[in-house]
């Protein structure tokens, strides 16, 4: 009997280190309910990166800013280079186009025709003529001073005919395009009086000028009918 006491003893400590840890186990999993192992497995992401990269949608969640920003960038730097090449391009062969096609100073040469006097004005036409070997074009306005024999602007600078059309005009070598010269007959308007040495002629859209010797008198550089005007070129030489 002693010793089925002692064996029942045994068996119920036994049962209570049982019941003891089984009681452990059930507190442990009350406490840890908000870190389930299906909860841990969805809070896990950010540790590893995925849920700042991937939403739920499969679809980048990088912050927009950074990602568009470089796809824009790219994009933009990609079209906006391609826009840019071809506006550089096109432009660069209508300015190529247009430099290719203008008469430059120094293939044309200048003089200034005879006087044709009218109603208190004096006439001149300034001709440009093309002595190069190839076709070119005029257009506008010319550029003109006179000057005395050390350079030296007499008067005020030109102004141009108001209202006036500009229009191409091709000149094939040996051809030739004028623009009106006009001012007031000094004796009439009672303007301040010069003798130019020369005319400085500026075709258009050049910086170089064409020196012509003045040989048609005084020219008014002064007082209140002094203004010279200049008209737009037009074929021929004016005669």
């Amino acid at each position: 009997m002693a010793h089925t006491s002692q064996s029942l003893r045994r068996g119920a400590a036994l049962l209570a280190s049982t019941v003891a840890a089984l009681g452990l186990l059930t507190a442990c999993g009350n406490g840890g309910q908000g870190t389930s192992p299906e909860s841990v497995s969805g809070t896990a992401a950010p540790a590893t990166g995925n849920a700042s990269s991937t939403d739920s949608s499969g679809t980048s969640a990088v912050p927009s800013g950074s990602g568009s920003s470089s796809g824009s960038q790219s994009s933009g730097s990609s079209t906006g280079g391609g826009a840019a090449t071809g506006g550089s391009s096109t432009g660069g062969t209508t300015t190529g186009s247009a430099a290719g096609t203008r008469c430059h100073t120094s293939e044309l040469s200048a003089s200034v025709g005879g006087n044709n006097p009218g109603a208190g004005q004096e006439n001149f036409p300034i001709v440009l003529t093309n002595k190069s070997g190839r076709t070119c074009t005029v257009r506008g306005f010319p550029g003109a001073a006179f000057v005395n024999a050390s350079g030296t602007q007499l008067g005020p600078d030109p102004q141009r005919v108001s209202g006036a059309t500009a229009s191409t005009v091709t000149l094939k070598p040996g051809q030739s395009a004028w623009a009106g010269l006009t001012f007031s007959n000094p004796e009439i308007s009672g303007a301040g009086t010069a003798t130019p040495a020369a005319l400085l002629v500026t075709p258009p859209d050049e910086k170089d000028s064409l020196k012509v010797t003045w040989k048609n008198g005084v020219v008014p550089v002064s007082g209140n009918a002094s203004s010279v005007r200049l008209g737009v070129f037009s074929a021929g030489s004016g005669a």
